[in-house]
């Protein structure tokens, strides 16, 4: 038995990612440990969003290369958007490592974890996809009741400030039979929730030109089998909203009335700089069309504070935003410089680290403002929660919940387990979370 562990870093497809790749190690006898100072094999899948995630895990690497000294057999690996981007950088940074392999390498383990045991040192980085059906690999889900299933994956918009196009490639579409089949067997093991994935997951089936390949239709597929579970999807760019895709959240009992639409800025001229392919009058058309068909939806969004040459009434038009359209919560980042993008090499209207990060502050500021409101909005009413987790203080039992749309809801019931459905009357909101009371 050899010990397998992995650090993953990053958004939910790189957890995803990590499921995958422990799954195929195990076939060949690699069982994930928690302990990383017990494991044979190291690593970590990495994030390159943002300069933080990177500088992570080149840290976490650096303490590797050092217990590789006491512990020569040790193998490294290094995966996902940083050793797709950074694979030379990676050779001359951390010698030590021997394995680099990019998001497009996933599935060529079978054929690389071999050659490294016997001491070969691999860098397997590639811009095409491994052509396979995924399903014929196994995936070692984590305890959870929730699972993902990526549906897509790379993007072709190329927002001027983002890496994703040159980490994950180009948009591609898995099959919709394969996806199915996926969601089947998720279901005999018992999850209660699906996750579908995709870094503009409602351009699904957009490359694989057939016109009733759509998230819409994929939606009603998965809502028609058989099962006590619910669904949902991420990450949704706001112009890929259909009319169709909306009525199929309608119309399907299963789907989660939940929608998490990045904006990024309040600003039509910021967003014409990000290269983003919708104003800001359009975002909230989407907005209110969403808030008209489902009164109790959740939508939240992401936003970057210090975007170059953002001036501070371009960034106040962000904050009016957060607050008009009584987003329920959103992601904030200061805005981060990356290589081979557009925005990256504006170095003549970057904004100063002590600008960027008040303006982050403000901007975080107005986000627990409008979250606190919005959860405020539910008091007095009743949410049909999924129980994921409890927990134990002082003899009394917290069961940690999640409504349909999104909002973390606290409540005791000692007739309930986790992965089960319950109905919970609110009687208290704070900035974060809900609490309440079951009720039949």
């Amino acid at each position: 038995m050899k010990k397998l562990y992995i650090e993953t870093l990053g958004c939910q497809m790189n957890k995803s990612d990590s499921e995958r790749i422990a799954g195929i190690l195990s076939h060949f006898g690699y069982v994930e440990t928690e302990n990383e100072k017990e494991a044979d094999l190291l690593i970590v899948n990495t994030c390159s969003i943002r300069q933080l995630a990177e500088d992570k895990a080149y840290s976490k690497l650096g303490v590797w290369g050092k217990r590789k000294k006491s512990k020569p057999d040790l193998k490294i690996a290094i995966c996902g958007c940083v050793a797709q981007q950074d694979k030379e950088k990676i050779s001359k940074r951390a010698p030590y490592v021997d394995l680099i392999f990019g998001t497009h390498n996933i599935y060529e383990l079978p054929q690389i974890i071999s050659r490294i045991e016997n001491n070969e040192k691999i860098c397997a980085i590639t811009n095409k996809a491994y052509e396979c059906n995924q399903n014929d690999f196994k995936i070692i889900r984590k305890d959870s009741v929730n699972a993902w299933i990526p549906i897509i994956e790379g993007c072709n918009n190329f927002c001027t400030y983002c890496v994703v196009p040159f980490t994950r490639g180009r948009e591609r579409s898995r099959k919709p039979e394969e996806i199915l089949q996926e969601a089947e067997n998720i279901i005999k093991e018992g999850f209660k929730e699906i996750t579908l994935l995709g870094q503009n997951v409602d351009s699904y089936g957009k490359d694989l030109k057939d016109e009733n390949i759509t998230l819409a239709n994929l939606l009603r597929k998965l809502n028609s089998l058989k099962g006590d579970f619910r669904i949902r999807f991420v990450t949704s760019y706001p112009s890929d909203i259909t009319d169709d895709l909306i009525d199929a959240v309608d119309e399907c009992n299963k789907v989660c009335k939940y929608f998490h639409i990045p904006m990024q800025s309040g600003n039509s001229h910021i967003l014409k700089e990000m290269n983003r392919h919708y104003t800001k009058g359009q975002y909230y058309e989407i907005v209110s069309k969403i808030r008209k068909r489902f009164p109790d939806v959740a939508i939240t969004s992401d936003f970057i504070a210090g975007f170059p040459g953002e001036t501070e009434e371009e960034f106040q038009d962000t904050l009016n935003a957060i607050e008009e359209l009584e987003l329920d919560y959103s992601n904030t980042a200061a805005y981060s410089p990356r290589e081979f993008t557009k925005a990256g090499k504006m170095t003549d209207k970057f904004l100063s680290e002590e600008i960027k990060y008040e303006r982050l502050e403000r901007l975080n500021e107005k986000n627990r403002e409008v979250c606190l409101k919005s959860n405020e909005k539910f008091i007095g009413k009743v949410l049909k929660v999924l129980i994921e987790s409890k927990t134990e203080k002082n003899g009394i039992i917290t069961l940690n919940s999640r409504a349909d749309n999104n909002k973390i809801v606290h409540f005791s019931d000692i007739s309930k387990n986790i992965g089960d459905f319950a109905f919970v009357k609110i009687n208290k909101a704070q900035t974060w979370c809900l609490y309440g009371e079951p009720v039949e």
